[in-house]
């Protein structure tokens, strides 16, 4: 037995052990989740390691003595301090450079990335028919959100407008995630057929 069919009927096993949740919680199941769960820890904890620590930390602070990185891991260092009750509140400091850092580049990245062309592709193309539909989708989602004032009237009739282009949305993504999960299931067939049984050449 070759190591290319042993590693291809492993995968298999693990791959079935998996999919038998549909029928029922099982030890086969959990075990396979809990190996997954372990090496994907595993993987982290070392990809963290050559990657962030070796690379960005260990190295250029021994070699090219690039002394300021000793703030950064002190501050690291800090955040196992919770692991110990007495000094646990050592952590906070770390914890609140990573979310006030992280905040503040996320909320620069999502307005620039995200809220900023959205708005730009909105008014695009508002002379055509999709463009109206888009306009028209945007102001009454936004209306929608707005509980500031109640929803009666004409307020109230955009507002359920809104209602239903965030049905849409909703189903759209739905039916994305759908066929994402679909995906994945023909692939792990196909593998079980064709890299594994051997069935469809």
């Amino acid at each position: 037995m070759s190591w290319e069919f042993f590693g291809t009927t492993l995968a298999a096993f693990f791959t079935l052990s998996l999919y038998s949740f549909l029928y029922k919680d099982n030890p086969f199941y959990k075990l396979a989740e809990h190996i997954f769960a372990g090496i994907s820890a595993g993987y982290y904890v070392g990809l963290i390691w050559h990657s962030v620590i070796k690379q960005q930390l260990w190295t250029p602070l021994f070699n090219e003595r690039q002394y300021l990185l000793i703030i950064p891991g002190i501050l690291g260092l800090l955040m196992f301090t919770r692991f110990f009750s007495k000094v646990s509140w050592l952590s906070r400091f770390s914890l609140a450079f990573v979310v006030g850092n992280t905040a503040g580049i996320s909320l620069i990245r999502q307005l620039h990335g995200m809220v900023l062309p959205q708005v730009r592709s909105t008014f695009l193309n508002v002379a055509t028919f999709s463009g109206i539909v888009m306009v028209l989708g945007v102001v009454s989602t936004l209306i929608y959100f707005y509980f500031s004032k109640e929803h009666k009237g004409a307020f109230g009739f955009v507002a359920k407008i809104g209602i239903w282009f965030i049905m849409v949305s909703f189903g759209a993504s739905f039916g994305y995630t759908v066929m994402a999960r679909v995906s994945l299931l023909i692939g792990r067939a196909q593998f079980l057929l064709t890299n594994w049984l051997h069935i469809i050449k």
